[in-house]
């Protein structure tokens, strides 16, 4: 059956998804990295597309920005489609002088000012960390193939814009290596379903050293990542 946010029908979604926030990225990392790629959503123009990556079955599903949208799109995936395991394909912002621009992020946990944990475990702090398998697949393909990394504490925002442009500041003084805005819903949602999830993600720009990627190299730039991320998928689905 289909949901209001994705008209697939069960079965058209693969057990393994990966979720950029931009729908275009989706439709590269189809076109360009996965073997007969067919689309199967379009609704809203947030693009889904299902193929295979070394014979085992992939899919890549546009998520959009923010924690609300990130659950709505994993929710149903997980829920309806049966997905087992998510992982974040995303940019991020760097705020440490060590993390540079283009440079790989895997988030080790996620931090977050967004509201939506609050309300959800009720005042309370929920740890959001994704799942090990995943986190060691990931760091173990980088060191295999001599891909330098950073792993660590990433901080999951509610806005992009800030009205306090130093607020990063802070988080940086406690040792968070990177901004975003999806990884700490993704694990919160994987966590109380019980499957597995791992943010990867490609700094864009440099809070620090007040450098930025274009929109097109955002989209179409991020080659390592999407690599990283279908050897790691795909080899803990074959585990």
């Amino acid at each position: 059956m289909s949901t209001p946010h994705i008209e697939a029908k069960v079965g058209e979604i693969a057990e393994n998804v990966l979720l950029p926030g931009d729908p275009l990225r989706a439709k590269f990392v189809a076109e360009n990295f996965l073997d007969n790629p067919r689309q199967y959503n379009g609704v809203r123009g947030m693009l889904g597309f299902t193929g295979s990556y070394r014979g085992v079955a992939v899919s890549v599903q546009g998520s959009g920005m923010g924690v609300p949208s990130l659950l709505i799109y994993a929710t149903e995936l997980i829920t309806v489609f049966k997905a087992k395991r998510l992982m974040r394909i995303g940019s991020c912002g760097a705020i440490q002088p060590q993390v540079a621009v283009s440079d790989i992020v895997l988030a080790m946990s996620a931090s977050t000012n967004s509201g939506v944990n609050r309300d959800r475990f009720r005042g309370a702090d929920f740890a959001a960390c994704p799942d090990f398998g995943l986190f060691y697949g990931a760091v173990h393909y980088c060191k295999s193939q001599n891909i330098p990394f950073h792993a660590g504490n990433i901080l999951t925002e509610d806005e992009f814009y800030d009205d306090d442009p130093d607020g990063w500041k802070h988080w940086a003084a406690y040792g968070v290596l990177a901004l975003e805005m999806e990884s700490n819903g993704l694990y919160t949602i994987a966590a109380k379903h019980g499957v597995q999830a791992l943010s990867i993600l490609t700094v864009s720009d440099s809070l620090v050293a007040h450098k930025e990627l274009s929109p097109k190299e955002r989209e179409q730039g991020f080659g390592t990542m999407m690599k990283i991320a279908l050897e790691t998928i795909t080899a803990e689905a074959s585990a």
